[in-house]
């Protein structure tokens, strides 16, 4: 199963282009990329928020699906959005679901009481997953996308051994491996996490700027 349509430019930040809307999430490092017609954003870090990205790329019908209190940041066309809850947007179909740490050494950096989200959308007949910022959370094993988008850096989210765990648990039809390589975490760690993913087919993606980490 190929990905076309599929950008990762960075961190958590991807474009998906095909037969329907243009959909980004997350954008950073975009620069001047293809208008959106929908952008979804998980949650307020800088890594995660880039207000200046969201305004090259949004038009005056773009629409934008945020928590609340990144929405309450925003202007025009915005829905804040909690776990739990889903939307429409330019035809897409949208589930915010869960993202928040539950190991110690980090449940302040994305607790759970801030209502930040991961998203679940169907484009192009395939069901996506992208986790946002979170740690495995047994919870959402049962998502059952075709594709499952989790970060793997460790430090500020789940590590690529418990990304694994994770993605074995959930039986996606393929795992991508995102949020490494630029603010933590080697680019190498993307070909540990697909041996130990195994048998769910991972596919690592060639983000289009450099990575930052040795």
């Amino acid at each position: 199963m190929g990905l076309d349509g599929v950008t990762w430019f960075r961190q958590a930040a991807f474009r998906w282009q095909g037969d329907g809307p243009v959909v980004y999430v997350d954008p950073w490092g975009v620069g001047d990329g293809v208008p959106a017609d929908v952008i979804l954003i998980t949650h307020a870090h800088h890594d995660h928020f880039q207000p200046h990205e969201i305004e090259r790329l949004r038009t005056p019908t773009t629409k934008l699906v945020a928590p609340r209190d990144v929405a309450d940041e925003l202007t025009g066309d915005v829905t804040p959005i909690e776990p739990g809850q889903a939307v429409e947007a330019s035809g897409l179909k949208i589930e915010a679901v869960p993202a928040y740490n539950t190991a110690e050494e980090r449940l302040d950096m994305h607790p759970k009481a801030n209502g930040w989200v991961g998203y679940l959308f169907e484009f192009g007949g395939r069901s996506y997953y992208h986790a946002g910022d979170t740690d495995a959370l047994p919870e959402l094993e049962s998502l059952d996308p075709d594709v499952a988008m989790v970060p793997i850096g460790g430090t500020y989210t789940m590590d690529w051994e418990e990304a694994a765990g994770f993605v074995k648990a959930m039986e996606p039809r393929m795992a991508v491996p995102m949020h490494y390589g630029f603010v933590v975490c080697s680019p190498s760690h993307g070909g540990r996490f697909r041996k130990a993913a195994a048998p769910v087919p991972v596919q690592v993606l060639e983000p289009t700027n450099p990575f930052e980490q040795p």
